[in-house]
C-alpha cells in the first residue's frame, strides 16, 4: 500500500483556512509530520478490527458529564469581541467553497 503524502501546497491551503501564519520552514516540517500521521493511519487500517467492540472512551467511565443546568450566556458583544469581522450580531466569514 502506497503511503499518501501531504504536499507543501496542501499545508499552505489548510494554514490559510485556519488563519495560521506559518513560515516556509514550518510548512515543510508540517508536510512531513502530517504525511507520517497518514502513514500510521494506513498501518492501523491494515488491522483486523471486525471483532473489536466500538467504544466511546478508552477507560471504563460511565456518564461523567456535568448536570444540564441553565446558566447565563456570554452575550453578543463578548462572544464577538475577538471576531476579525462582524455584521451586527453575526460573524462575517470568507467563502471557502466555490459556487459549483
Amino acid at each position: 500500500m502506497e503511503q499518501k503524502k501531504i504536499d507543501i501546497e496542501q499545508v499552505r491551503q489548510v494554514a490559510k483556512l485556519a488563519r495560521l501564519d506559518l513560515n516556509e520552514e514550518e510548512i515543510a516540517q508540517f508536510s512531513g509530520q502530517l504525511s507520517s500521521i497518514l502513514g500510521y493511519v494506513e498501518k492501523i487500517n491494515q488491522l483486523d478490527t471486525s471483532k473489536a467492540e466500538p467504544l466511546a472512551h478508552c477507560l471504563p467511565i460511565n456518564n461523567c458529564l456535568r448536570a444540564d443546568e441553565i446558566k447565563p450566556s456570554l452575550g453578543t458583544d463578548k462572544t464577538l469581541s475577538n471576531a476579525p469581522d462582524r455584521d451586527e450580531h453575526f460573524f462575517v466569514m470568507p467563502k471557502i467553497l466555490d459556487e459549483s
